[in-house]
């Protein structure tokens, strides 16, 4: 039995680490930490101990054990519809499980080196009428569901599990962090039919669309920030740590600019080329993933995104299309939170398998209830 009083997040991420240890009795009673910017990733291991000393400190409390959320540019989102034939006797939860089980076990063959992150059933058609949530007691003779499956490189999880491992610390939850935060913040844009959230992170922009307020698709493109810190090292013949030193404080300080005798208007073509570039690529992604081109919203967030602001937001070409969300650690964290209580009705969650033995059809959890 867990006597925990805290549960811990780490959100891993590929040139920052954050955590967030929150009190499962009292709401209020939270701790953050996050570790200075890297890009060398033999530093992940150091900073994580740090964090996990501090947390330590704060919450009283032996680490043993988080939750973990993850990106990744090989990040892969499959869809699959399936089907059944009924005797027209009332729907059985057993059923939906049989399906479900089912589109799993394609993916896992298709995809051997990724792992299943997130289930979502987008859309059951019962009898050829749809419904977004599973009805109570309904006659079926045939069903159909549209599934989407979130998955992460088996390699990109072995890699964090083994370091956490090393400090004696074990993996519970898994969450696919862009995903995790375009769920939670959608709702507040309730009154946009077509919203996409573009998460500049790293090396990589995820691209989550979102119809009438359900998920469409999830898509990511291998560019994020640090392409924008290499073309300004390019362009202005310097490393790339003053190259990402200039990204940072642009907008924000004009010492540095000064100083170093560059132009703010230079930089600022360098930055927004690429930004531009990046919008370009989302824009595409879209456009191939929507069977009805529409007018849609573009939500521009991520760590990639913070050297943007508002003010800047009329000399960006896609400036009527965009805005700028910035976010908070405790944004982040709530996410995740969310998700583990099944705040998305939408999503199979199931309960980790280290904590359980059940079979499959048993381990669903929050899903129908």
């Amino acid at each position: 039995m867990n006597n925990k009083i805290f549960s811990v997040y780490f959100d891993c991420g590929s040139s920052k680490i954050r955590a967030g240890a929150f009190n499962n009795n009292n709401k209020n009673n939270r701790f953050y930490h996050e570790s200075d910017f890297f890009s060398n990733q033999s530093n992940i291991k150091f900073e994580i101990q740090k964090i996990i000393t501090s947390l330590e400190d704060n919450t009283e409390e032996y680490l043993d054990e988080i939750n973990l959320m993850i990106d990744s540019p090989k990040m892969l989102s499959v869809g699959i519809s399936i089907s059944k034939k009924l005797d027209g006797s009332i729907l059985q939860k057993e059923d939906i499980k049989f399906l479900i089980q089912g589109a799993k076990q394609q993916v896992l063959r298709n995809y051997p080196n990724q792992s299943i992150i997130h289930i979502i059933v987008k859309n059951y058609k019962i009898d050829d009428v749809d419904h977004i949530y599973l009805p109570d007691n309904i006659d079926c003779n045939s069903i159909s569901l549209d599934i989407l499956f979130i998955c992460l490189p088996k390699e990109i999880l072995e890699y964090h599990k083994k370091i956490f491992f090393s400090l004696d610390i074990s993996i519970n939850q898994i969450f696919c962090t862009s995903y995790a935060k375009s769920v939670n913040y959608k709702d507040n844009f309730p009154h946009i039919p077509n919203l996409s959230f573009i998460d500049i992170g790293f090396n990589k922009t995820s691209i989550t669309h979102f119809i009438k307020n359900e998920i469409y698709f999830l898509d990511t493109i291998p560019i994020g920030g640090n392409h924008i810190t290499k073309d300004i090292s390019k362009v202005l013949n310097i490393n790339l740590q003053e190259a990402e030193n200039l990204k940072l404080f642009f907008g924000k300080n004009q010492t540095l600019l000064n100083e170093k005798k560059i132009s703010h208007d230079l930089i600022q073509e360098v930055i927004f080329a690429r930004v531009e570039e990046i919008l370009k690529l989302s824009t595409k992604s879209i456009k191939l993933n929507l069977t009805i081109l529409d007018q849609w919203k573009m939500i521009l967030m991520g760590e990639g995104s913070k050297i943007l602001d508002n003010k800047f937001k009329e000399k960006i070409y896609f400036s009527k299309d965009i805005d700028l969300l910035e976010e908070t650690k405790e944004d982040i964290f709530q996410s995740a939170l969310k998700l583990a209580d099944g705040f998305n009705k939408q999503e199979v969650v199931t309960v980790p398998k280290k904590q359980i033995k059940r079979g499959f059809f048993e381990k669903f959890f929050h899903f129908f209830q």
